[in-house]
């Protein structure tokens, strides 16, 4: 269950016919930042199914008219969510310094800070998602799936920084420890999600990096 995969050109195809929507003007494409801003916050809290049409435009103080005006349905505001959220996440992760051990370990520390702020509630913005959607709309799934293949690549653009200083061994491919760290980091966030507590989150990720930095530095061939 669950295993079924897609090529990435498949992905990417959904996720161009996805995004396709209409031009706006200025203060419109605010107006409809403000509806998405709003609407994330409101999913990230309560979820998609607990979260309503309604519920947004009273969130976002917008009307009826202007939601509909932006968001044909329900579905189409879940996808535009899903890339904002994507959008959030990996610009983030671009601000963070994986190139070298002491921005890894900074980037460690500010994980585990803010989910403890939130008391490890919510879970990751994204991941929550796929978990809510993945199964009932094919083309917010594709949304995740390009907005997990963007995160795994921004972390991975970090970690060949690393491998190439010496600061992980010869053998560890840069794109595979990216996958293996984000599987980690999303199994951690649901482990101390549904125990309220990150020591979860911290052994998965503290593990992780332990085992990738063993025999650090030594030589290249």
């Amino acid at each position: 269950m669950g295993c079924q995969t897609q090529t990435a050109a498949t992905i990417r195809v959904m996720v161009d016919q996805t995004r396709e929507r209409p031009l706006f003007t200025r203060k419109g494409e605010r107006t409809r930042a403000r509806i998405v801003e709003a609407a994330a916050g409101l999913i990230h809290e309560r979820g998609v199914a607990g979260t309503t049409l309604d519920d947004v435009r009273a969130g976002a103080e917008v009307s009826g008219s202007q939601l509909y005006h932006y968001f044909a349905d329900k579905e189409e505001l879940v996808q535009a969510v899903i890339d904002h959220q994507a959008d959030v996440i990996v610009g983030n992760q671009r601000h963070a310094d994986f190139g070298s051990t002491e921005g890894l370990q900074a980037w460690r520390d500010m994980v585990i800070i803010q989910t403890k702020g939130v008391t490890a509630r919510g879970g990751c913005p994204l991941g929550s998602l796929g978990a809510q959607v993945a199964e009932s709309d094919p083309k917010a799934r594709a949304l995740i799936a390009a907005g997990f293949e963007r995160w795994s690549t921004a972390i991975s653009d970090g970690l060949r920084t690393l491998h190439a200083a010496g600061h992980l061994p010869a053998d560890v491919d840069p794109d595979d420890l990216a996958v293996t760290l984000l599987a980690a980091l999303q199994g951690g966030l649901l482990l101390a999600q549904v125990q309220r507590n990150t020591r979860p989150l911290e052994t998965a990720v503290d593990t992780l990096l332990a085992l990738a930095s063993a025999g650090e530095g030594q030589t290249r061939s």
